[in-house]
């Protein structure tokens, strides 16, 4: 093993490469519901079904660009050149995407079809590349442990200013009240950023090692991989958490606007602040308790805690005790994340003692493509519930949809967290286990180090989405 040391510049670099996705990723799951519905002017039942066609034709570009990425190789590199030659297609994507044209409804639908999907295709265009750069910048597992902090580092900074910077800018007096301009500048900030953050990326980091393609052909690994019972169980926690995950995101501004009449920004700020504090208490938890519990408890907390919330938070009279149980509820939900992403690397090598087989690459596939089906899912459900509760654009809300904005923050996506928690029940990999696990394998395994990971330490080239957890 060379173990190569990566300078604090080169992390840096790395990292930025993640706050750039996160431009992306966090929009989608904080602001863009709301952008579609209140200032571009969809019917909510629209939006969902779009966003649902589009995840599912994501998902089937992720092996795509995984393939790519396997057969094609440059003097730059095997991954970084998608980070240079795709910025500019990616930052011009995130500016059309938020760009309101002045059309008839009907070609402002395809203009939204046409525009979300090409910022969905330019996302995974760079993001499967970056996810894999970090297998080859280098083999040692501590320094990629170290730069995968300043990864996570990086990808919450990027939510924190799309979730206060782009709410804050878009209502700017400037714009004189004209919202879709105002949208459209941020945004367009925020492309412009993400843009220089892909090229620093680019240009700070230095591929070192050359990866090695499974030669197994796909279906030859989904056979081993669907004998792996805990990767499969892995997969329907990331497809139910993300549903709930992202119809509480989905409707945050809603909650805020309509039902607290409280600040957008702040509100949303709030439940990334509680996120980030989150990564740190479960690093510190785990190495003091067992991370299994931490995960199924903390999840069944989360439907406690919503049906508190829901119950508890009346209306703007009760704005400050609303802040409090959001960030409670921002801070428990994301408790589990280090322990989910470390079980990923557990459960493939625990279908390698299963099975015979080793299967990584199509795992985190996997992983990917749930997380994905749970966003379009979400979305879906989103669009169809607030048509069902009469939720009007724009406008003083009747109790109905006051009622639908306030279950789908609270109880209906704590139901799916709470069945997430009862569904690890089934999840039996503790450290003693994988201690054995490491034996049979016949591996030295510093457990402690994958505990306090926030991304596996090496993906094989996964097609893992970015900076969701």
């Amino acid at each position: 093993m060379s173990s190569f040391k990566l300078s604090t510049f080169e992390k840096v670099g790395f990292g930025a490469g993640d706050m750039a996705v996160n431009v992306v990723i966090s929009s989608f799951f904080l602001i863009i519901s709301y952008f579609y519905t209140d200032i571009f002017g969809l019917k909510p039942t629209d939006m969902g079904l779009m966003f649902l066609i589009v995840r599912i034709l994501d998902g089937i570009a992720d092996p795509i660009m995984g393939t790519i990425t396997d057969k094609v190789t440059t003097r730059w590199g095997r991954y970084r050149p998608y980070l240079a030659f795709l910025s500019v297609p990616f930052g011009v994507s995130i500016f059309l995407t938020f760009s309101t044209p002045d059309l008839d409804y009907n070609l402002k639908l395809a203009y939204a079809y046409a525009t979300y999907m090409l910022v969905t295709l330019m996302f995974t265009g760079v993001t499967i590349p970056y996810i894999s750069l970090i297998g080859v910048l280098t083999d040692d597992p501590k320094e990629r442990l170290s730069a995968n902090g300043y990864r996570l580092f990086f990808a919450k900074i990027a939510a924190f200013m799309v979730s206060i910077v782009v709410p804050k800018l878009a209502d700017w007096s400037y714009w004189e009240g004209d919202k879709a301009l105002g949208y459209k500048m941020s945004m367009g900030a925020m492309a412009i950023l993400g843009i220089a953050l892909l090229l620093f990326c680019f240009f700070s980091t230095k591929e070192r090692l050359e990866h090695h393609v499974d030669p197994k052909s796909i279906w030859t690994q989904m056979k081993f991989l669907v004998k792996n019972d805990q990767m499969m169980i892995l997969c329907g926690v990331c497809l139910l958490g993300t549903i709930g995950y992202v119809i509480r995101n989905s409707v945050a501004m809603y909650y805020a606007k309509y039902y607290l009449n409280t600040d957008q920004g702040y509100f949303l700020g709030t439940g990334v602040l509680a996120a980030i504090l989150a990564m740190v208490a479960s690093t510190w938890i785990t190495k003091r308790f067992c991370k299994l519990k931490l995960f199924r408890y903390s999840q069944m907390a989360v439907g406690v805690i919503s049906v508190a919330m829901f119950y508890l938070v009346s209306g703007p009279d009760d704005v400050v005790l609303a802040f409090v149980l959001y960030f409670l509820l921002s801070f428990v939900v994301d408790l589990h994340a280090p322990v989910f992403w470390s079980a990923i690397v557990e459960a493939v090598d625990y279908g390698e003692v299963k099975t015979g087989e080793r299967v990584a690459g199509l795992a985190f596939g996997g992983i990917s493509f749930f997380q994905k089906a749970g966003m379009g899912v979400a979305g879906a459900v989103v669009g169809v519930l607030l048509t069902y509760y009469g939720y009007e654009a724009d406008t003083v809300q009747s109790e109905t949809s006051l009622l639908g904005i306030t279950l789908m923050l609270t109880v209906i996506p704590g139901v799916f967290h709470f069945i997430n928690g009862s569904l690890m029940m089934k999840y039996h990999i503790t450290d003693e286990e994988y201690r054995e696990l490491a034996t049979q394998l016949d591996m030295d395994v510093d457990t402690s180090e994958l505990e306090t990971s926030t991304v596996p330490p090496s993906t094989d080239n996964a097609n893992l989405v970015t900076g969701a957890k």
